[in-house]
């Protein structure tokens, strides 16, 4: 970050506001690089690096944004003057006739153990060569790759009021994918689809095994091509964390967002089967649910000292042994529904206002070991790694399949199976959960992509969750 920025967002600051007025800028500054070896052959490096500040400003009970890439002292004045003018054109219009924001000072940085520069641009396609050999071993796969991608953002926000939180992040994606082939039948397994990611350098790469994960997923694709198609009925379920993550996402993260709930994606991603007045009392899964709300975990994807309002970050419970608690919505949010919240208003880049959004949203670890979750069950089947999703616009009903499952028949692990699908309601999903792994299956991961809001914000979130085990679901498999 230029050493100058810092005093030209304070200098462009507004000092004139009404009583109750509030602005701040937003600076952001993201680099980034992105790596792949596919089928022995380098593909182009992506690098891209972006610099750019939002500008919000409350006045006289009126909202106005405005975001510039003229970084310059002018560029940043008309960048302040937009927004209020726009303050002024939605004046007594809003719903919230102040701010409820503070000024806040603070930082925060990602912990690094192994930076990226640590290692040259030839090294990192060197170990990308290295795994993406031991991925084409077989002539029934037909396609791999090995990609590695490393991002690093550096913000600062200043308010009217004195406020000055500056945050730097840095984030790495491992990847790696197999296809297999045989006649009409088709399978990949990937290295846990996007879910191996974290804040850090290149000691991500060592959390999920990665040094040692190509050869284990070129056999698992090849293992599927002779595997018996998953079975359709009423079974137990057990979910690896891989999968875990993308339940926790759909089911609980999305649906508990309150700008969703009071409306706001009404129009785009559909709204919540959840209602304000469920808070405290609606029991949304079984008593071995709880759901925590935590930017504070170290290495996790989105950890983070204060959210995009300038919220200061703070671990909470969303849901406590079943119980709702309370909802994902930042300040404004929380003013306007009259609910307790949490620190998760969140913008995707320089030229998006933030708004509510998962940051890191996880299932907290219970007491069962692995071998306790899968001895227990007389016939069901163990599901890895999320390759499809659909839920309804009220994010209730859902139906999701997995790369790879294998098959739990009295109490153990017997063969794999291709094709596995299962299906649920959100609302008496969780409360079918029967057991909950210990520690030891606990893993911390992530998703880059998280899509939301118009114009669409595409954020990172973290997931962190333990194998779990659910009774009664519908299981079924997909047909040649």
């Amino acid at each position: 970050m230029p050493d100058t920025i810092p005093n030209r967002l304070r200098a462009a600051l507004p000092r004139d506001l009404g009583d109750g007025g509030y602005a701040s800028i937003r600076y952001v500054q993201s680099r980034s690089e992105g790596l792949s070896v596919r089928q022995g052959v380098v593909q182009p490096v992506r690098n891209a690096e972006e610099a750019g500040a939002m500008v919000t400003v409350w006045d006289g009970g009126g909202l106005g944004y405005a975001a510039t890439s003229d970084l310059t002292p002018a560029g940043l004045d008309a960048a302040v003057e937009r927004a209020r003018e726009w303050a002024r054109v939605t004046s007594g219009l809003g719903v919230l006739a102040e701010p409820p924001l503070t000024h806040t000072v603070g930082t925060y940085s990602s912990p690094v153990e192994r930076p990226w520069s640590d290692t040259t641009l030839a090294e990192r396609i060197e170990l990308l060569r290295d795994h993406d050999g031991r991925l084409g071993v077989d002539e029934r796969i037909v396609d791999w790759e090995a990609g590695l991608a490393h991002r690093v953002v550096d913000t600062i926000m200043v308010t009217n009021g004195g406020g000055e939180v500056v945050q730097h992040y840095e984030t790495t994606f491992p990847s790696l994918r197999a296809t297999a082939n045989e006649g009409t039948n088709t399978q990949t397994r990937t290295y846990g689809g996007h879910a191996f990611c974290g804040q850090g350098g290149i000691e991500v790469l060592d959390r999920h095994g990665f040094a040692d994960a190509a050869p284990r997923i070129a056999a698992q694709a090849l293992e599927l091509l002779s595997a018996p198609n998953c079975p359709t009925g009423i079974m137990d379920l057990v979910l690896a964390p891989d999968q875990m993550i993308l339940q926790i996402h759909e089911s609980i993260g999305h649906p508990l967002e309150l700008d969703r709930i009071l409306g706001d994606e009404r129009n785009y991603a559909g709204t919540s089967f959840v209602t304000p007045d469920m808070f405290g009392t609606y029991r949304y899964g079984s008593e071995l649910l709880n759901v925590t709300f935590d930017p504070t975990v170290p290495g996790q994807m989105a950890s983070y000292g204060f959210d995009d309002d300038g919220s200061p970050a703070s671990r909470e419970y969303l849901i406590r042994e079943g119980i709702l608690q309370r909802p994902m919505g930042g300040r404004i949010s929380q003013t306007r529904a009259g609910l307790p919240g949490v620190s998760n208003s969140r913008a995707c880049s320089w030229n998006r206002p933030p708004m509510d959004r998962m940051a890191n949203l996880n299932v907290e670890p219970g007491e069962s070991t692995f071998e306790d979750l899968i001895s227990s069950v007389e016939r069901g089947v163990y599901l890895e790694t999320n390759n499809s999703w659909s839920i309804d616009d009220s994010r209730n009903k859902f139906q999701f399949g997995t790369e790879y499952g294998t098959m739990i028949e009295d109490g153990e692990l017997t063969h794999p199976i291709r094709n596995p699908g299962y299906r649920g309601i959100s609302a008496t999903f969780w409360r079918s959960l029967s057991g909950v792994g210990d520690r030891s299956t606990w893993k911390v991961m992530g998703t880059p992509n998280c899509g939301k809001g118009e114009p669409n914000q595409v954020i990172e979130v973290g997931h962190a969750a333990p194998v779990c085990r659910f009774s009664g679901v519908e299981v079924f498999g997909g047909e040649q």
